[in-house]
């Protein structure tokens, strides 16, 4: 799994009829500061997650699982939205903030 911040979304009105009920996100893995990594991907909404949300995210065969239909051709899949991140006992980032703290 990784952190992620949702920077986006994906409109396509013809899609493989397996993904056809999902949304499509644009996500950039980021790290424990929030700092992102200028990787961009698309993912399957899984949670219906929002734009600027942290989320969680899993690519390949993990991202296969995350959906209940079988042979889904997807890489990416948004499987949580984060409401919160202990760092070292502190809290560094908080989704009612929406801002990580310095780690």
């Amino acid at each position: 799994m990784q952190l992620a911040r949702v920077i986006g979304n994906v409109v396509a009105t013809r899609k493989v009829d397996k993904i056809m009920r999902y949304k499509l996100l644009v996500v950039e893995p980021i790290d424990l500061t929030g700092k992102g990594s200028g990787k961009h991907m698309v993912a399957i909404d899984a949670v219906q997650a929002g734009p600027g949300e942290i989320v969680f995210i899993v690519e390949g065969s993990s991202a296969r699982m995350a959906v209940p239909e079988k042979d889904v051709p997807i890489d990416t899949a948004i499987i949580a939205i984060v409401d919160a991140i202990e760092h070292d006992g502190r809290i560094v980032f908080r989704k009612t903030v929406q801002e990580f703290a310095a780690v």
